[in-house]
């Protein structure tokens, strides 16, 4: 009862205390994937040659992204299908699918760790685009990373079954586990051991062989009842395929991502060389701060607005996603405004040294971000039909910016303007984003409207 309960509230209760209640949790899981992010940057930025660290970490992040890719391939998929037998009540089914899903976060990810490990030096040189300077420094930090790449894929995997078992709290504390370890280990490792960037790898993938224990640990725990059991890590096609299926969306849009990333790496360091790699590395290290939070916001608008819009309450989901978008695009122009003013400080937590990083940097946090302002808008735009069960028009929108404007205008702009063509590529694809975003939902509002007057 308690938890039909808690279901009827998202169309009864005010919507403003609904949004606070379910964004603040997720805002705290987000910000927490934006240290486990920038935390290693930040430490190799203080080393001697730190400007080569960051730009190596910063051209294999596309390589890890792909792993991320493979774990969000099956996590969400699984755990969607986890969510739904759940609601039925088929715990054996349920069941099922955790030990599919397990086989599946094993095996998925392990066969792209053989390729990376078989053909490294091929993907971080002629792939990724690593100088001759900056490869010594990616290649030690991807191959130790790959060490411990299975339980970065895992962990966040089993995590999500967390999450639909009824634990997102515990599911918080899993994230929090890595982070702080990760922390408190960078140093240590980085400075007291004298391992330099190895150190930074390991910091990461032992914070992550944690976190995976934690989660395996809650499914051996009072807390729940639900097991990890060998009869149920038999494949089957009729669990495996739906999982696949709901999964592909997501992995698609990180391979896009990652995608970019590749491409972005090649013009900075043809127009911009190691210098300018490692600027933007420092800059995504920057921005992500402001948009996890963002994030968080839409993950706890979602629900409301998917509840509502199935209970065709519509003045509740307009309300709702005006209030989001309202919350977003003032915590990010707070974020905007403290970017421009205070843009030398936050480039010195990563590399404190005058010369030609820091100016570099700070030109091109200042560029990066000249639209920031917007940025809500468009990012929970695209979220809103997914929440209303519009993929098509979600993919398009979540697309655009990366796939429709940005890679077309990062190959064309920089051969006009050189680096600076680069740099104002991002602003660019965030306009006409924006654009695209206001037209769909200008229709969407005239639809929604009109089905409240009936």
């Amino acid at each position: 009862m308690n938890e039909i309960h808690n279901t009827d509230r998202l169309g009864t209760h005010r919507i403003n205390r609904l949004l606070w209640e379910f964004s603040v949790p997720a805002i705290i899981g987000m910000v927490v994937n934006a240290i486990y992010n920038i935390v290693d940057r930040i430490y190799v930025g203080q080393m001697p040659n730190g400007d080569l660290g960051i730009a190596g970490i910063t051209i294999v992040m596309p390589a890890m992204m792909v792993m991320m890719a493979l774990s969000m391939f099956i996590g969400i998929g699984s755990n969607s299908l986890f969510a739904i037998r759940m609601g039925e009540g088929h715990r054996d089914e349920v069941e099922k699918i955790m030990g599919n899903a397990f086989v599946l976060l094993f095996f998925v990810p392990a066969i792209g760790i053989a390729a990376c490990f078989i053909f490294l030096d091929d993907i971080i040189i002629h792939v990724l685009g690593a100088s001759e300077a900056v490869f010594p420094y990616a290649k030690t930090y991807l191959q130790i990373i790959l060490y411990g790449a299975i339980f970065s894929a895992m962990g966040p995997g089993i995590n999500h079954f967390i999450r639909s078992d009824g634990h997102p709290r515990t599911s918080m504390v899993t994230q929090l586990v890595g982070a702080i370890i990760n922390i408190i280990l960078d140093p240590i490792f980085i400075f007291g051991f004298d391992w330099g960037i190895a150190g930074a790898a390991w910091a990461t993938i032992i914070s992550q062989f944690i976190s995976f224990v934690w989660v395996m640990w809650y499914f051996n725990s009072k807390l729940t009842a639900l097991r990890f059991r060998p009869q149920f890590m038999k494949l089957e096609r009729r669990i495996v395929f739906p999982i696949l299926t709901i999964g592909f969306a997501p992995f698609v849009m990180q391979l896009a991502m990652s995608l970019v990333g590749v491409l972005q790496n090649h013009a900075l360091n043809t127009y911009g060389g190691d210098t300018a790699v490692s600027a933007m590395g420092i800059v995504y290290s920057i921005m992500i701060i402001f948009f996890m939070p963002l994030q968080g916001i839409n993950q706890g608008a979602q629900p409301i607005i998917g509840y509502n819009y199935g209970a065709k309450k519509y003045d509740r989901v307009i309300k709702t996603y005006t209030l989001a978008v309202i919350a977003g695009t003032v915590f990010i122009t707070v974020g905007f405004l403290l970017i421009q003013i205070f843009s030398h400080l936050f480039i010195a937590l990563f590399r404190n040294e005058e010369g030609d990083l820091m100016d570099l940097s700070i030109f091109c946090l200042r560029v990066s971000t000249m639209v920031f302002p917007l940025i809500a808008f468009q990012i929970f735009t695209s979220q809103y039909f997914q929440a209303i069960g519009k993929p098509v028009q979600s993919t398009i929108l979540s697309l655009s910016r990366q796939l429709l404007f940005y890679i077309p205008l990062l190959l064309l702009l920089p051969k006009t303007f050189g680096l600076n063509g680069v740099f104002f590529a991002m602003p660019a694809a965030d306009i006409l984003a924006v654009l695209l975003s206001a037209a769909f939902m200008t229709f969407e509002l005239k639809r929604l409207h009109t089905q409240i007057k009936r």
